[in-house]
């Protein structure tokens, strides 16, 4: 089978969430499928990140796509400009007539048998009618961020305008789950959740993994009142987590354990964590580093405060692959197959949340007992050979239930693109 795999970066460094997903899928299909990766490249992933694709794919093609830096005044001019568009500013910083043409040659040369668009953001770039059968692979579902988002929002001002993004994504999303083949999910709730709102043709789920032989503990000595959360602090969701977990969770930790420190491990924090790292030497804000693995182990406990996240949460897999004891908000472990109690202790309210944590961190025999048997579980269930060998039989089921369907022609319902990104 030869796929064309859409994408709106190269996946090197693969030290988000959704890289490390969109990785494991395609190392495997690889081994029997021909892969012909199209991604859009802004010149900041470094030179080897094309080199490196040769491990995900046969052939990586990319095209030219510049987006400003956020906070910069080029960001806020274009979000000035987006209150005009009918697009979400997620989706609409994406479009390029560039990438669009890129992936019309792909597809009249009719050589392939499958189109896959990883996330739902290259499918504002999508041409109407598609010559072959399509998967559209859903990491999260977008809307539902935003709602969230919504929801957590206190300032009326922004809260008008994030409602606005909302309505414009629950109508992106919707037209884009409809023209696909196959709608690919992470969990199983986001799948009933994307029928119940969208209706596409079929939805499909695929597990969440983690890599069992590379998160594992080596015996590192312990920081026995250090706290860790790690995940991609440029996005929204994960910077409204630490936002409140320091706000709100921690000044009631640190009235039980007044030594208490919480270290923020991922790429690109924004301006307002970094102000506070240097004020409170207490939280430490490392940005982007090379291996997650050593903050995690010398973590007594790892938090996951998500209020406004989707999809599944690979982050907490990795903490339980590492025998870390987890204190999560229901949100954080949504759509994992965990159990309060069992695996992780699961807590909404600050003041419970803040509990959870004092007491793994006052109950050395609790933590260590909750850390085992979640390291027990994820080995035992969840290695990636077993969701990328999912994720290969849904695309080789979808080209052959194509082969005999009704061809589909529903097009995108989004503005056509008229000039380049």
């Amino acid at each position: 089978m030869r796929i064309l795999w859409l994408k709106s970066d190269l996946l090197h460094p693969i030290d988000k969430g959704g890289k490390i997903r969109s990785y494991q899928m395609l190392r495997l299909l690889k081994r029997s499928c021909h892969i012909t990766y199209l991604a859009m490249e802004d010149g900041t992933a470094g030179g080897d990140a094309k080199a490196q694709a040769t491990e995900y794919c046969h052939e990586a093609l990319t095209v030219p796509h510049a987006m400003p830096e956020k906070f910069t005044a080029g960001f806020y001019g274009d979000l000035a400009k987006n209150l005009l568009s009918p697009l979400p500013y997620a989706v609409q910083k994406y479009r390029s007539s560039v990438y669009r043409r890129a992936v019309s040659e792909q597809l009249a040369g009719g050589g392939h048998d499958l189109l896959v668009c990883d996330f739902l953001f290259p499918a504002v770039n999508l041409p109407p009618r598609l010559p072959c059968p399509s998967v559209l692979f859903q990491h999260n579902v977008e809307a539902l961020i935003w709602q969230r988002h919504v929801e957590a929002q206190t300032n009326p001002v922004a809260r008008r305008y994030v409602e606005l993004q909302r309505r414009r994504m629950d109508a992106f999303e919707r037209a884009a789950c409809r023209r696909f083949d196959c709608v690919v999910a992470v969990s199983a709730e986001d799948r009933a959740l994307m029928e119940r709102l969208y209706g596409p043709p079929r939805v499909d789920d695929v597990p969440t993994g983690v890599d069992t032989d590379y998160f594992r503990p080596t015996g590192a000595p312990l920081r026995p009142h250090r706290l860790v959360f790690t995940g991609s602090m440029d996005w929204l969701p994960n910077d409204d987590a630490v936002r409140h977990f320091t706000q709100e969770i921690l000044p009631l930790v640190r009235r039980e354990i007044p030594d208490v420190s919480l270290a923020v491990v991922g790429r690109k924090p924004f301006p307002r964590l970094v102000d506070l790292s240097r004020r409170d030497p207490h939280v430490i804000v490392t940005g982007r580093v090379d291996d997650v693995r050593p903050y995690i182990e010398e973590a007594a406990v790892y938090v996951v405060p998500i209020r406004i996240g989707g999809g599944t949460r690979l982050k907490v897999f990795e903490a339980m692959a590492m025998e870390k004891p987890v204190v999560s908000t229901s949100v954080g472990v949504e759509g994992l197959p965990v159990a309060h109690g069992e695996d992780v202790l699961v807590a909404d309210d600050p003041r419970e949340f803040a509990r959870a944590v004092i007491r793994l961190l006052r109950d050395d025999g609790l933590a260590r007992r909750l850390g085992q048997r979640a390291a027990a579980k994820v080995r035992r269930e969840f290695g990636w050979e077993r969701a990328a060998g999912r994720f290969a039989e849904i695309c080789a089921r979808t080209v052959t239930d194509a082969r005999t369907a009704a061809p589909r022609s529903e097009p995108v319902s989004v503005p056509p693109v008229r000039s380049a990104a």
